[in-house]
């Protein structure tokens, strides 16, 4: 059997509560910075350290340390202590669908300035 919603019954039942869109509109917001982004892709690949991700980034430190914290405080990151080392990873699953997801969506895009032609490179 197939069930059909009405536009009313499927505005009302997909309607966030307020303090879900705020907390999803904080996480929203982590991600549009491109220094996040790519710290998120740089952990699709499995544990690293803060100074790995400096030298493969090209950033210092204490950007990466500072980027970290939020990601981590939104439970995009977790870190494994092993020693002196910290190893970061993406937290869960859904943070890796969610990276799918949008990166998805901007390969059918059009590229700035240009018509018809997407794609990103992550």
């Amino acid at each position: 059997m197939v069930r059909v919603r009405t536009p009313e019954a499927a505005h009302q039942h997909d309607l966030l509560s307020k303090s879900d869109a705020e907390r999803l509109a904080e996480l929203m917001q982590a991600l549009a910075s491109p220094v996040r982004l790519r710290i998120l892709s740089a952990l699709r690949g499995g544990p690293i350290t803060v100074t790995e991700l400096t030298e493969r980034l090209g950033i210092g430190q204490t950007t990466v340390s500072n980027h970290l914290r939020l990601l981590r405080h939104l439970s995009l990151v977790d870190g494994d202590r092993q020693g002196r080392h910290i190893f970061y990873s993406l937290f869960d699953e859904h943070v890796v669908d969610l990276l799918d997801d949008a990166v998805g969506h901007v390969v059918h895009l059009p590229r700035y300035g240009e018509r018809g032609s997407g794609g990103l490179s992550i």
